[in-house]
């Protein structure tokens, strides 16, 4: 279908020119301005932006066969080199339709989740230190005669509440324990839950200016509002420089580059040049051997093209009464706080298609403390074990109709949009306890709103 959709969109492109929705890039309605896509089904996050041009069109769709490619055991004669230890043979496999992973129930699926490790202490980079034996990332997955890390295990344990309307919810807990390592864990090993991300308007969030994402700091809370934001400052191996952190559970990714780099070396065990490395380097599933880097550079950099590409979908119930007093409700609580609704992207970005463009993705990219029920206790750059980057809301209404559930938050462990409102803390608990006394009808219509967008 994808196949399809690009040669009908350069054909258009050549005959009749972009598609345009300037005159509503100014509306809501199309989050990602001009680049918005507008038709709503289950294929809706894997469009490319609507206002790129027939080339760009193109090395979107290489970069598109690229996030498909199923990665086997070298030596072959097309996509050699996953492993040795990985957790996935694909992007696609932690990202399907480009969407979010499931929350996994058992530890023999782990599905998009994903487990960082580290030890305390920072690295030469100033960031989390791996722990020897395992690196930074839980491989559970190897190559034929090689031995994985281990393997993992999940359980849960639910907990009752009520809303002061007297409504009864429930929060499931997940517990995850790292079984049959083959390295030693340290009894100080630090271990964070991760689950796959959406990758959506990914490449219009790079383009939001330094300076408006650093301008929403306010690390002391000077102005007492119970927000103390702040940003991640990360080592960016893609040009040796330290960077404003934007992508990641913890911001801890400075642009798409390094985390499609950082992705395909820890995931699948692909090396690069920016990490040409095996992540299995100096452990027991080292194979010794130097290789060439596994993915080349213009691959590796039409696959960064690909996610920095990807459409917005356009707004839903947009103009429907309790979705409008919904949005009032989300503002009038706060969490707006947070969840910014609004930037204009910058022009310096290379892509024009992605400069100075109205958008509404509902993050401030800053870290925020959510509380201890949330922590993962493990620092990342300057990111505490409490902090977690505010997600972007655009697309999170849709996550059911392209991938068949509603998981939300770090490890998925909400089920649904009310309930990730509900686990809030730190920084956020004022948000949740005014949202626990609303009334049934106004928490639909707040559910209605963050549906919307």
């Amino acid at each position: 279908m994808k196949n399809l959709f690009y040669i009908f969109t350069l054909t258009l492109l050549i005959s009749c020119g972009k598609e345009n929705i300037k005159d509503n890039e100014d509306s809501e309605e199309f989050p990602g301005g001009a680049t918005t896509y507008t038709s709503i089904f289950s294929g809706s996050f894997e469009q490319p932006s609507t206002n790129m041009n027939a080339a760009e069109i193109a090395r979107h769709a290489a970069g598109d066969a690229g996030f498909e490619r199923i990665f086997v055991t070298s030596p072959a004669p097309v996509n050699q080199g996953v492993g040795p230890i990985f957790n996935h043979v694909s992007c696609v496999s932690c990202h399907p339709k480009n969407g979010k992973s499931v929350q996994p129930t058992s530890g023999l699926d782990l599905k998009g989740l994903l487990f960082r490790v580290s030890i305390p202490r920072a690295d030469e980079s100033q960031g989390p230190m791996p722990v020897p034996g395992l690196g930074g990332q839980f491989q559970q997955r190897a190559i034929l005669g090689t031995t994985s890390e281990g393997s993992a295990q999940i359980s849960f344990s639910e907990t009752t509440h009520t809303f002061s309307d007297g409504t009864p919810y429930a929060l499931r807990k997940p517990t995850y324990t790292l079984t049959s390592t083959t390295a030693t864990i340290p009894a100080n090993m630090m271990v964070s839950p991760r689950i796959a991300q959406q990758v959506i308007g990914l490449g219009l969030l790079e383009a939001i200016s330094e300076t408006d994402i650093i301008a929403q700091q306010d690390i002391n809370d000077v102005n007492g509002d119970g927000i103390s934001g702040k940003a991640n400052r990360v080592f960016n191996p893609a040009n040796n420089l330290f960077e404003l952190g934007r992508f990641g559970w913890k911001a801890n990714n400075a642009s798409l580059l390094e985390q499609t780099a950082g992705a395909i070396h820890q995931d699948i065990g692909i090396t690069s040049y920016i990490f040409p490395q095996e992540s299995a380097s100096g452990q027991v599933q080292d194979d010794g051997l130097t290789d060439d880097p596994e993915i080349d550079s213009q691959s590796l950099v039409n696959l960064a093209f690909y996610v920095q590409s990807l459409a917005v979908p356009k707004r839903r119930f947009f103009n429907d009464a309790n979705t409008n007093n919904g949005k009032k409700i989300f503002f009038n609580i706060g969490c707006n706080n947070c969840h910014t609704q609004k930037y204009i992207t910058g022009n310096s970005s290379p892509f024009t298609f992605l400069n100075n463009q109205t958008i509404y993705p509902y993050t401030d990219m800053l870290l925020h403390d959510m509380g201890n029920d949330l922590a993962d206790g493990r620092p990342d750059f300057l990111a505490n074990g409490n902090e977690w980057r505010t997600p972007p809301l655009w697309g999170i209404g849709l996550s059911e109709l392209v991938n068949g559930h509603t998981s939300l938050l770090h490890d998925g462990r909400a089920r649904n949009i009310l309930e990730a409102i509900m686990w809030h803390g730190g920084e956020a608990e004022s948000q949740k306890n005014k949202v626990s006394k609303l009334s049934k009808k106004d928490r639909e219509d707040l559910v209605k709103f963050v549906s919307s967008l």
